[in-house]
């Protein structure tokens, strides 16, 4: 039996790849590779040791999916695929619909197929931030208030209301939707980590392409927030404990049938910019110039997880620190510098 993992290539995808294969499963990966490098897929096996069938596929091709079903026998699926960028879905919404809602159908319809009805979803703490106000901000809780404000967090609500009516409709299934906080940092090898196309959409990676000369500064959008000093506040994970998570959550849904519940995956504490930038330098002997640039429309002043939920009953917990995620991020782009 096989976890087919959906995005597998990806930033998160592959570091989850690794995190499964170490804990003794077998997977089968799925990616279209519009996201991300098929090198990723050689370097999972590198260094795990271990090997596995790779499908360069669609989601939104139903023939294709149905086909891996087919070929493969799957016992859970972790779906990571879709368009992640907030920027990009506000100018091409129907891009962000059409691919993610439509993808996620096409996968469930298989697995209904086939009867494999263990999932585990990844969804996104972006789904509160659009009811975050102007009220002094507490931890966020699974039960906080949920709205959005952009269609790729819409595309994420939206799917988790589909996995509840579908786990409504048919309590045999076992679905789990992780949400998640702020992956930065990269696989201690160097050789896996967040390689975006293009500027990045994310402050790491845009940290160390400044670092690495890549790009001439860094734009800190707005100083005026209501923080300790000034700049956005948020709950940064180690993108390897962010991974071992979906690990916990897998063997929780070994263990249970019928289920549908959410999990936060974060720290429980909130960094700020300066404070990323500062531990940076610090760590990796660095300067990043940067520059305070116009806060950007529908960002708020801070958002960080209450993760209790899922240390109380996944028994798992972030164990990397910021330090971790600073000096593993640039040796990350260290080792893709040499490499290319």
């Amino acid at each position: 039996m096989s976890i087919l993992v959906t995005g597998g290539a990806g930033y998160i995808g592959s570091h989850t790849c690794v995190s499964l294969l170490k804990a003794g499963f077998d997977i089968v990966v799925l990616d279209n590779l519009c996201n991300s490098k098929g090198s990723a897929v050689k370097y999972i096996k590198e260094i795990t040791g271990k090997d596995f069938t790779f499908y360069r596929y669609d989601l939104r091709d139903i023939e294709s999916v149905q086909s891996v079903f087919e070929k493969e026998t799957i016992e859970a699926v972790i779906h990571l695929a879709g368009y992640k960028a907030v920027g990009e879905s506000v100018r091409k919404p129907l891009m962000y619909y059409e691919n993610n809602i439509l993808g996620t159908l096409n996968l469930l319809k298989c697995m209904r197929e086939r009867n494999v009805k263990k999932l585990i979803f990844s969804s996104s703490a972006t789904v509160y931030t659009g009811a975050l106000g102007k009220a002094p901000f507490q931890a966020l809780t699974e039960e906080s208030p949920l709205a959005v404000t952009n269609p790729y967090g819409r595309t994420k609500l939206m799917i988790e209301e589909i996995l509840s009516d579908l786990y409504q409709s048919d309590p045999e299934w076992n679905i789990i939707s992780l949400r998640y906080f702020n992956p930065i940092g990269a696989h201690e090898s160097g050789l896996l980590g967040d390689d975006p196309n293009g500027i990045p959409n994310n402050l790491m990676p845009y940290i160390v392409q400044v670092a690495a000369g890549k790009l001439e500064k860094l734009n800190v959008f707005g100083d005026d927030y209501d923080t300790k000093d000034g700049t956005g506040v948020r709950d940064y994970i180690h993108v390897t404990d962010l991974a071992d998570g979906h690990v916990a959550a897998l063997k929780k849904l070994k263990n249970f049938s019928g289920i549908f519940t959410v999990y936060n995956l974060g720290t429980g504490r909130g960094y700020s910019v300066l404070e990323i930038i500062k531990t940076f330098s610090k760590i990796n002997g660095i300067e990043i110039p940067y520059v305070i640039a116009p806060r950007r429309e529908g960002d708020v002043d801070m958002c960080f997880a209450d993760p209790s939920k899922a240390e109380r009953e996944l028994g798992w917990k972030a164990t990397r620190n910021l330090e971790d995620m600073c000096r593993d991020s640039w040796n990350f782009q260290k080792t893709v510098l040499q490499i290319d």
